[in-house]
């Protein structure tokens, strides 16, 4: 099991006086809520599926403390140093002073004064918690800008006060809206959420960056700056825009297709960053925070012990088609996938764009990154779905004569069994190609077998290469492989 480090909860932009009352009269800002709804099939019907909530979940599957006794700030503050539990949760409760329901004027809200408040939030947990361990910090929507402001501007070592960011649908580069362009954004800053326009990314650089350091060059506020480093961070995004349904669907509607209802797909995550796409709405009953898929995404990242990234290597493709992969993960019993990336979805991977951004031909074009966790059997089988799809392209215009509406050139699942031992170190992996099983992948055997023992590097990290079958050999090259990157993750 990973480190247990204290966790922060930074929850989402909540709008006008009356939504910021309504936050501050929740003791935990949202991490308590779950939900009653999956989508199931290929029509997307729904289903009853009880989900409890992030918090309870930490609570009774990780262990972790949560200390209130009326006051979760006095619990800090009345606490003698290096006392605390560090398994421990807390809820950064920056809406307060913003509220009218306490007897006091309300105070004028900004991301700026919410990240100092955050950054000193951070320095006293470190400060009453045993051992005095960096923080892990998990964010929704607006909040992981507040946390981001932080680790640029607020934190004089951000690498020494933060372990990990967790981003839940956070639109790292701003919102905007894909109806009607301009007036788009205009419809969005005039009957959008009060405040709405901190979103946009002439705004945001105000705030992400030092005054001094006023971000990359090209004005892309999904990229980092400073001591803080995308490795250390995991994206969550949604993909879902049919279910949100605040201002009556119209906030869906402006934002289209390609979004969670309220952040484009191309908007919700940190360049460099691990992602997990996930097919959630930004919020309300099909929900991101108060969903399996989150969950199950942030206690990998969190609590893991190895991370996998894998891709696509020795690609050889016609270069006169455009080419898409679709990549589904499943994990054995869960009910739910932990990444969705489709086509039908909108967020296909582009191979053509990332096999230009590989520094070699040889290296991996990225598909997925997993987190392992060791899990009570020490044994967990995954299927990594994996479909390619292209279209032919001559001078801009597609060509449809060959085509096939929705029918990949190729698909198959890899289904990989992987073996830890009791401190959650990887021993061996088995795996087989759905294609040549002749059971159920769930419970077949696998005959395909790759030794951690004997093919570490020397830094400990593992680079092993699955071949692919002869079909998708033949569309993507005799060299074609899928890439596995094991390295220890804490």
């Amino acid at each position: 099991m990973g480190e247990r480090f204290p966790i922060i909860y930074v929850r989402g932009f909540a709008g006008g006086q009356g939504a910021i009352d309504a936050a501050a009269d929740d003791p935990f800002y949202g991490l308590n809520e779950g939900s009653v709804h999956v989508r199931v099939g290929a029509n997307g019907t729904p289903q009853f599926y009880q989900y409890e909530g992030p918090l309870i979940r930490l609570v009774k599957e990780q262990g972790y403390d949560v200390r209130i006794e009326g006051s979760q700030q006095r619990v800090l503050l009345d606490a003698e140093p290096n006392t605390l539990r560090a398994d421990s949760v807390w809820i950064y409760r920056f809406y307060d002073a913003a509220a009218g329901t306490f007897g006091t004027p309300a105070q004028s809200y900004d991301i700026r004064t919410a990240a100092q408040g955050l950054a000193d939030f951070i320095a006293l947990v470190r400060e009453k918690s045993a051992g005095h361990p960096p923080v892990y910090l998990v964010a929704h929507s607006m909040g992981g800008l507040i946390c981001r402001t932080a680790l640029q501007v607020n934190i004089a070592d951000p690498r020494a006060s933060v372990s990990k960011l967790c981003t839940i649908g956070t639109p790292h580069g701003g919102i905007d809206p894909q109806l009607g362009g301009p007036i788009g954004g205009w419809i969005l800053n005039t009957f959008g959420p009060q405040g709405s326009r901190i979103f946009a990314p002439e705004y945001m650089r105000e705030y992400l960056y030092p005054a001094d350091a006023p971000g990359p060059a090209n004005g892309d506020t999904r990229r980092l700056s400073g001591g803080f480093t995308p490795d250390r961070v995991l994206s969550i995004v949604g993909t879902n825009a049919r279910d949100y349904d605040v201002a009556l669907g119209l906030s869906s509607a402006i934002m289209g297709v390609q979004s969670d209802g309220l952040v484009a797909i191309r908007n919700a995550y940190v360049v460099g960053s691990a992602r997990a796409y996930v097919h959630r709405s930004h919020s309300g009953r099909y929900g991101l925070v108060n969903s399996e898929e989150v969950y199950q995404n942030l206690k990998r990242f969190l609590f893991g012990t190895l991370r996998v990234e894998i891709g696509l290597r020795g690609l050889a493709f016609e270069e006169a088609r455009v080419w898409q992969a679709e990549v589904r993960l499943a994990i054995r019993q869960l009910p739910v996938l932990i990444h969705e990336q489709t086509a039908d979805h909108y967020c296909p991977v582009d191979l053509n764009a990332e096999a230009k951004r590989i520094p070699t031909p040889m290296s991996p074009v990225p598909l997925i990154t997993v987190f392992l966790i060791p899990n009570p059997h020490n044994v967990a089988r995954y299927a990594l779905d994996v479909t390619l799809l292209s279209l032919e392209e001559r001078g801009g215009i597609f060509g449809f004569g060959e085509h096939l509406e929705q029918i990949g050139d190729w698909q198959d699942s890899l289904i990989v069994e992987v073996v830890l031992s009791e401190d959650g170190a990887l021993t061996r992996i088995l795996w087989e190609w759905n294609s040549t099983l002749t059971e159920r992948p769930g419970r077949a055997e696998l005959s395909n077998t790759l030794d951690w023992a004997s093919g570490r590097s020397a830094d400990g990290s593992w680079h092993p290469v699955i071949p692919l079958p002869n079909v998708a050999a033949r569309l993507l090259g005799d060299q074609a492989g899928l890439a596995l990157g094991v390295t220890h993750w804490n």
